[in-house]
């Protein structure tokens, strides 16, 4: 199972393949022709920057069974997927700081399941958008919920610069119907569940999405939080686990 990952050096940032105990470079992005450079470096040492550069992250409202009855949604289930977007200066990578701005009320994690385009699609089927991923990985999408309720739409308490934690690393491979994800706050687990208590799937989704707008190599494709999410204070850590993935962890920072 390969996991590719970008990590910071000396000359910049590199892409590589990981087995867990070391990291090849190579000298392009997976989604693009790509070669070994020669050069190892030990995973442990390593700094891990965010596994994606996309030109944009489309998320989904409402897609797991378990939260719609959690929050007594009156319409019930959505008759299609809601999608959101966030920009690409959400995004930051795994141990990277989420800033808890002190403006800001409250701001919540939701663990999610996202996959991430190796190809070029527009109006794909199910099948096409099978091929179309490159892989998975693990994505928390931080939401400032006051403000959020006070707009009554999602783009602004969502797109605050670092509320896209996103890694450690694409997971290629794996079968992602039905995987355990768990949120955890300072070790204590805020969310439980598997993917296929998803609504619509994640190659649903992304054929879905591709009806809408050109997906390219390198956009994020997030499928929905499950039953669990809850606030963040400065000092907490938050962790997403996925099954046949990995942990992406992230502490809180109060930012002025």
């Amino acid at each position: 199972m390969d996991k590719f990952v970008r990590i910071r050096t000396d000359k910049g940032v590199s892409w590589g393949i990981t087995d867990g105990a070391r990291i090849e470079l190579i000298d392009n992005a997976p989604w693009h022709a790509y070669k070994n450079i020669g050069e190892t470096v030990p995973f442990e040492y390593s700094s891990l920057a965010s596994p994606v550069i996309p030109s944009k992250l489309v998320f989904i409202g409402l897609n797991y069974k378990d939260h719609i009855k959690d929050i007594q949604l009156s319409n019930g289930i959505p008759d299609e997927p809601i999608i959101f977007m966030k920009p690409p200066t959400a995004v930051i990578g795994p141990n990277d700081d989420i800033p808890h701005y002190s403006w800001l009320d409250r701001i919540d994690f939701e663990g999610e399941l996202a996959a991430v385009i190796g190809k070029k699609i527009f109006r794909a089927n199910p099948h096409q958008a099978r091929d179309s991923i490159l892989g998975f990985t693990c994505v928390n999408d931080i939401t400032a919920r006051n403000v959020q309720r006070k707009d009554g739409q999602w783009t602004r308490a969502k797109s605050f610069d670092g509320f896209c934690p996103v890694g450690p690393w694409i997971s290629v491979g794996i079968d992602p119907l039905d995987l355990l994800i768990e949120t955890r706050v300072d070790d204590v687990v805020k969310q439980s569940s598997r993917t296929s208590q998803q609504i619509w799937n994640i190659y649903e989704l992304v054929a879905f999405i591709s009806g809408i707008m050109t997906l390219f190599p390198g956009d994020l494709i997030s499928s929905g939080t499950p039953l669990g999410t809850g606030p963040l204070a400065p000092g907490d850590q938050v962790s997403v686990t996925i099954q046949d993935i990995g942990t992406l962890k992230n502490g809180v920072v109060y930012t002025s």
